[in-house]
């Protein structure tokens, strides 16, 4: 077994004796593997992007936006103030599906260099950690379920062979709704943390 996952396993077991300490230490394992991976994100979009003509940038930036990613059927807070008011288990899972909806996706994302490669991997041991901080975080009142036999159909043409432009669109969509989904679970993670700790200032 991963150690990392190990040691979560220990903590996760020793969190009714003192949830609050123990909860911080998950919350700063998972808050640290999401923040690597939207580094990473941000760096293969970047990449891709640097590798593009600027009208082929321009052309693909402007279909994105009149576009919209494959998570976004997940429903989640709208805005700061939602985020704010949204509880730490609610905040876990969707952060949980957002993980979750890539497992598939990120397939298509490995291969060419060690950055890609870690992608997979590590949305792995992040859903895990997740989930071990939903079970440690519920209570009687609030209750979730795996989701995994409910996932998300794939992105779309994932399974299809694509002409040159329809694969450049396809890579610059999944990169860039790869990027903006970590950082929403970055959010919402750093979020559910800090309301561990009352004195704390969560203000986005």
């Amino acid at each position: 077994m991963d150690r990392a996952v190990l040691l979560l396993s220990v903590m996760c077991a020793a969190v009714s004796s003192q949830p609050i300490t123990d909860s911080q230490r998950l919350f700063s394992i998972a808050v640290s593997r999401v923040q690597h991976l939207h580094l990473l994100a941000q760096r293969l979009f970047s990449d891709f992007e640097s590798s593009l003509q600027t009208e082929e940038q321009r052309q693909l930036n402007k279909i994105f936006l009149q576009d919209f990613c494959n998570s976004d059927y997940i429903i989640s807070p709208i805005d700061k103030h939602e985020t704010q008011r949204s509880s730490v288990l609610k905040l876990l899972s969707i952060s949980y599906r957002l993980v979750e909806s890539w497992e598939f996706p990120s397939r298509s994302l490995s291969g060419g260099s060690a950055p890609r490669n870690q992608v997979s991997p590590k949305l792995s041991e992040l859903k895990t950690g997740i989930l071990l901080l939903i079970r440690a975080n519920q209570d009687a009142a609030e209750s979730f379920t795996d989701t995994s036999a409910l996932q998300l159909a794939p992105y779309r043409n994932y399974y299809q062979s694509l002409g040159p432009d329809e694969s450049l669109r396809r890579t610059y969509e999944m990169l860039a709704c790869f990027k903006k989904d970590m950082h929403k679970v970055e959010t919402y993670l750093t979020v559910a943390k800090c309301r561990l700790s009352p004195e704390a200032n969560c203000t986005l």
